[in-house]
C-alpha cells in the first residue's frame, strides 16, 4: 500500500473530525472491561448482590449490581463522548486556526489507497509550547483508522512529529494519553518516551475518573 504523509488540507475536515470521535469513542468499551475487571469493582459489584440477597429479595439482589455496572458503563462512556463533545466544537472545528496558523505548528494526515479509492486513514498534530530557547512540542490528535493498524503507521506519523520538532530546535516532545490506551503507551515507550505524570486533572470529575478507573499518563522524549 501506497501511503503519503502530508499537510492537512481544509477538504479533510469531515473525515478527520469522523476518525477522531470514532478513534476515541471506541476506548468506552475497554475502558468499562478494565474497570469492571478491577478487584474494587468486582468486590462492589458482589457485595451488592449479597446485601440484595440478604434482604430477602432475588429482585433486590439483581438490581443493585446491575445498577452498579450500569454506573460504571456511564461513566466510561461520557467520560470519552464527553471529551470528543468538547473537541469538536474547539481545535478540532478550527483545525486550520489552531493547528496552521504559526510556522512551528502543525496536522498531518496519512494517506492511502483503500478499496480502489484514496483515503485518509490516520492523523497527527503538533503545537509549539513556550518561545526562544525553552521550545517544546506537543503532540496532539494521534489516531489511525482500524483497518490501518498494526502496519507501523503510527510510529511513522509520530516520528513525524519528532523529525518536525528536531528541525525546529525544540527541546522535548510531549504528550497526553491514558491509562486504556496501552498499545499506544507501548508504541511511544520503543521510540524512547518516558512517563513523567499520572494524575487525574483533566475535564472531567475527579468521581468519574475513579469510577471508571482512568489514569492520565504524561510522557515526554528528550530531542
Amino acid at each position: 500500500m501506497e501511503l503519503v504523509i502530508r499537510r492537512y488540507r481544509p477538504s479533510d475536515k469531515d473525515t478527520v473530525r469522523r476518525l477522531f470521535s470514532s478513534g476515541i469513542r471506541e476506548h468506552i468499551g475497554p475502558c468499562f472491561q478494565n474497570a469492571m475487571s478491577s478487584p474494587l469493582h468486582l468486590t462492589i459489584t458482589l457485595s451488592l448482590g449479597l446485601v440484595g440477597y440478604l434482604l430477602g429479595s432475588l429482585y433486590t439482589a439483581l438490581l443493585l449490581p446491575t445498577a452498579w455496572v450500569g454506573l460504571i458503563y456511564c461513566c466510561s462512556y461520557d467520560l470519552f463522548a464527553r471529551y470528543v463533545a468538547m473537541k469538536l466544537k474547539t481545535d478540532m472545528q478550527d483545525i486550520d486556526g489552531t493547528y496552521l496558523s504559526r510556522p512551528d505548528d502543525c496536522f498531518w494526515v496519512a494517506e492511502a489507497e483503500v478499496d480502489g479509492a484514496t483515503q485518509v486513514i490516520g492523523m497527527v498534530a503538533v503545537l509549539c509550547i513556550g518561545s526562544g530557547n525553552e521550545k517544546h512540542g506537543e503532540m496532539f490528535r494521534m489516531s489511525i483508522s482500524p483497518k490501518s493498524r498494526r502496519m507501523g503507521l503510527g510510529r511513522m506519523l509520530t516520528q513525524t512529529v519528532i523529525d518536525f520538532c528536531k528541525e525546529r530546535g525544540f527541546s522535548k516532545l510531549v504528550l497526553g494519553t491514558t491509562s486504556t490506551q496501552m498499545a499506544a503507551v507501548d508504541l511511544y515507550k520503543k521510540l524512547g518516551f518516558k512517563l513523567v505524570l499520572t494524575h487525574k486533572d483533566v475535564y472531567a470529575p475527579p468521581w468519574m475518573l475513579a469510577l471508571a478507573q482512568v489514569n492520565v499518563l504524561k510522557m515526554e522524549k528528550h530531542l
